[in-house]
């Protein structure tokens, strides 16, 4: 789901996705949830009236976000459908994250749909039950999955597919493309592992095996019928244009016309996205850690515009090492996460990867 209106520029006052954590309730235990979530609600969950407030809060963006409602699991919390009502006739474009659980039955898919969701988000680890199963920590899990989304597809749901890159499944890239190829979904998100919650136990692959990654995944968005993009490894950008591509344009399909337009280059935790927890807490990102205030008492139009941990993501000039000498820097700019995760400074370099910047460049970018 990409607001095609949203332009560079707009960073600087509104995110483009904005992605609040609804419950920490999830029946898994996945072994790289960054939420660490729990098979009850925290006490000091957001209420629905709170909910709500926040809701209305978002629709005096000057640029209203797209709105993710995630988890946890949504389906745990009992008002969700009444706040998806809430959201969408305010005008905004809402997505939603469900777990696959006993919960996401077709009717609970098709009240989501029906409360005004456009698409959901389906995580799917790997290209089988062996691989999968063991990351959701449930044995069922794969096959129940795929049946959500093809019941997602049948109701006529966008569907954007999440997987998370790790040592357990980085030799079954490949796979995973072909078993998407036949399920109709929209989008395959490919999620780069950040060492955060139960994530942190996980073992992330090398920066030289992202290249092999990467590689992989531009010949995939040159040929399946779905768009790619990756979410935590913005150094795909400087690959895809390493090899001609325009990362803000899906490829044309060596089959068929590309399928549609990404977000402004550049977007990333921070800019352009931003993280309310459960309980309220706002971050730059669900995967960096950093509390800059807390939901209902701060405003999170203000924090997004004006807390300097914001501002000083949304500027590619404060980045450090080798980053902030990069000429990619504006266009990639790392994983803000991932360095926050390794170094806990949220500026310091990616540390995934492999690219050195040439000194000839960075001449000329300065």
């Amino acid at each position: 789901m990409v607001d095609q209106n949203y332009k560079y520029s707009d960073f600087a006052h509104s995110p483009l996705m904005f992605y609040y954590e609804v419950t920490q309730a999830c029946d898994l235990v996945c072994k790289h949830c960054r939420a660490s979530a729990q098979s009850c609600s925290h006490p000091l969950e957001l209420n629905t009236d709170q909910s709500k407030a926040l809701i209305d809060q978002l629709c005096t963006f000057p640029h209203p976000p797209v709105l993710v409602m995630t988890g946890g699991d949504p389906l745990k919390r009992q008002d969700l459908f009444k706040l998806i009502r809430h959201a969408t006739a305010k005008g905004l474009q809402v997505a939603l994250t469900p777990s696959a659980t006993p919960l996401a039955t077709p009717t609970a898919l098709r009240s989501a749909r029906d409360a005004g969701v456009s698409r959901l988000g389906i995580s799917l680890d790997g290209p089988d039950a062996k691989t999968h199963d063991s990351f959701r920590g449930w044995e069922g899990s794969f096959d129940r999955t795929l049946t959500m989304l093809d019941n997602a597809v049948d109701l006529g749901l966008g569907v954007q597919v999440n997987t998370t890159i790790t040592r357990r499944n980085f030799h079954q890239i490949d796979e995973m493309a072909q078993l998407l190829a036949t399920r109709g979904i929209a989008m395959w998100s490919v999620f780069f592992l950040i060492p955060v919650g139960r994530g942190a136990e996980e073992e992330r692959i090398s920066p030289e095996e992202y290249e092999v990654a990467f590689e992989q995944l531009w010949h995939h968005a040159q040929h399946q019928p779905y768009a790619i993009k990756t979410t935590e490894a913005p150094h795909y950008r400087r690959f895809v244009l390493e090899h001609q591509g325009n990362p803000r344009l899906s490829p044309q399909r060596k089959n068929g016309p590309s399928v549609g337009h990404r977000a402004p280059l550049g977007a990333g935790d921070g800019k352009g996205v931003m993280f309310v927890s459960h309980s309220g807490e706002i971050y730059p990102a669900g995967f960096l850690p950093l509390c800059c205030g807390r939901c209902p008492r701060d405003s999170v139009v203000e924090i997004y515009q004006n807390h300097p941990i914001f501002r000083s993501l949304r500027d590619p000039d404060q980045l450090k090492g080798k980053c902030g000498i990069c000429e990619y820097r504006h266009i990639c700019g790392g994983s803000r996460a991932r360095a926050f995760a390794v170094t806990h400074d949220p500026l310091q370099s990616e540390p995934d990867c492999v690219y050195e910047p040439s000194t000839e460049k960075q001449l000329i970018r300065n």
